[in-house]
């Protein structure tokens, strides 16, 4: 009985909710007893940001791989900015993403571990960014932090930081100005009445990090034994090269013999990449990682127009596909299948790009290829 005066913490409508999260919670924490019935096949790292990685591996957990996700770990925005400053742990945004699309757990807890609070105080702040930060704070170390967090999804695969250094992303833009913070980039083609406007004609000349960054040795030790390295779509300067700007990083994927497959962006972003081909996209990262992509995954076809109408305001464009000039650079293979999302948004369908992904790689590794 309650004492006097006191109110239900429960919000009426709300107790079937809470008891079919507290039963999954109980399920947990119940012992996993499974066992796998089905070998893994070929060896696979994906190397990327949180949105774009969690296209590829949505749709690749559901294949015979074994999988790994080296993530980046320069987010200096929103929610997971305010956690690396408050707190000085690494920003868990894209680890968060990454750990949830490999999860093998209900759709209810991974929309859980995503929801984001809309009221104060917490407005703004995702729940599974607090879970992480919580674990982290307890425990003392971020690495068991998220090997809790994929023990309890029973995720399909490892999540791997590109590295346990605090390091911040920097760009040097043509004329001299410098940005500094990966949060700050990301979003210099938005538009700001509070800010001077800027030159979006001039472009990024280089990116680079400070302090400079060691690499987590179990991301080194991933694309060593892996039969395949791929990079992930997204943006550019603020989610795909940071990775590659890692110390280490960009010797291993030159050292490794396995076939090295870059999934092309499908829309350039304003503010980073305006303008840019499918080629300058290998240009730029064949000169952080010292390799020029093998393979290029393509979406083939075009993209419906009353999606590009909705990219209008934010000066986005379909990534113009140069083949003479990628094939100049080096890339052997442009594999081109239909893997656009049928939805409201231009993106990676998980099911198409994983399957035209999946066929790739096991004509890559064809003894006679």
């Amino acid at each position: 009985m309650e004492p006097s005066g006191a109110r239900s913490a429960i919000a009426p409508g709300r107790g079937d909710k809470i008891g079919r999260i507290c039963a999954e919670i109980r399920k947990i924490l119940a012992p996993d007893n499974r066992r796998v019935t089905a070998d893994m096949e070929n060896s696979y790292v994906v190397i990327g940001g949180g949105t774009g990685s969690f296209s590829l591996l949505s749709g690749l957990r559901h294949h015979p791989v074994d999988l790994s996700s080296i993530v980046t770990m320069m987010d200096s925005g929103g929610n997971s900015g305010v956690m690396r400053d408050t707190y000085g742990v690494l920003p868990p945004g894209d680890l968060r993403r990454c750990l949830i699309a490999l999860s093998d757990e209900s759709q209810m807890l991974r929309d859980i571990l995503s929801y984001r609070f809309e009221e104060p105080p917490l407005t703004g702040h995702n729940l599974g960014n607090l879970f992480f930060l919580a674990l982290t704070l307890q425990s003392g170390s971020e690495k068991l932090a998220i090997e809790s967090i994929g023990k309890m999804l029973k995720i399909k695969g490892r999540v791997i930081p590109v590295t346990w250094d605090h390091s911040h992303l920097t760009a040097e833009i043509e004329g001299g100005e410098v940005i500094q913070g990966e949060g700050n980039i990301d979003v210099r083609g938005n538009e700001n009445p509070a800010l001077p406007p800027r030159d979006l004609s001039r472009l990024i000349e280089r990116v680079y990090l400070a302090p400079p960054a060691s690499a987590n040795p179990d991301a080194l030790k991933a694309i060593e034994s892996a039969q395949v390295v791929i990079l992930a779509p997204g943006d550019l300067y603020t989610s795909t090269l940071p990775n590659l700007l890692v110390g280490g990083v960009p010797e291993a994927i030159q050292k490794a013999e396995a076939p090295f497959i870059y999934v092309l962006n499908l829309m350039t972003k304003h503010g980073e990449t305006d303008g840019y081909t499918a080629s300058r996209h290998i240009e730029e990262i064949k000169r952080y990682a010292g390799r020029t992509p093998d393979a290029v995954l393509i979406h083939d076809g075009s993209v419906p127009d009353d999606l590009l109408t909705r990219y209008d305001d934010e000066h986005a464009q379909p990534v113009e596909v140069d083949f003479d000039k990628m094939r100049a650079l080096g890339v052997s293979v442009t594999w081109r299948r239909d893997i656009i999302a049928a939805d409201s948004l231009v993106r990676h369908d998980p099911t198409r790009t994983a399957a035209a992904l999946v066929e790739l790689v096991d004509t890559l590794l064809k003894p006679d290829f």
